[in-house]
């Protein structure tokens, strides 16, 4: 079993049931090739670095889950084949980064913008 973590990428003109409908049948597909779902964190709508089919905004979800190559390559195709997803990536963690966290660390003091240090 190796750790994976996908971003997915949802069209915002599609109601959020139908988000979570395919969202959710995403995530049965790792659990029926034998692998279980982790975090699945839910970012909402955010703009978009370009336009993606003409459109400026996404609906972000990233999950965490863990299993076999084939598992990731059957939720590859559904995603590339769901009309309500804009872009998908699946990555594997690498075995450094297991048990760490992937979201930023934030910093403990930030200097006001005239205190830097140059």
């Amino acid at each position: 079993m190796r750790p994976y973590e996908v971003v997915i990428i949802f069209d915002t003109d599609v109601e959020e049931s139908a988000i979570t409908a395919v969202l959710e049948r995403g995530l049965e597909i790792i659990r029926n090739d034998g692998g279980t779902v982790g975090t699945v964190d839910r970012w909402g709508k955010r703009t978009l670095a370009y336009e993606i089919r003409k459109k400026r905004e996404g609906y972000y979800v990233v999950a965490e889950f863990t299993g076999e190559p084939k598992a990731a390559a059957d939720l590859d195709r559904f995603f590339v084949l769901a009309d309500e997803v804009l872009r998908h990536k699946i990555m594997r963690v690498p075995d450094e980064a297991i048990g760490q966290s992937t979201r930023p660390k934030t910093a403990v003091r930030s200097a006001p913008s005239g205190d830097r240090e140059r």
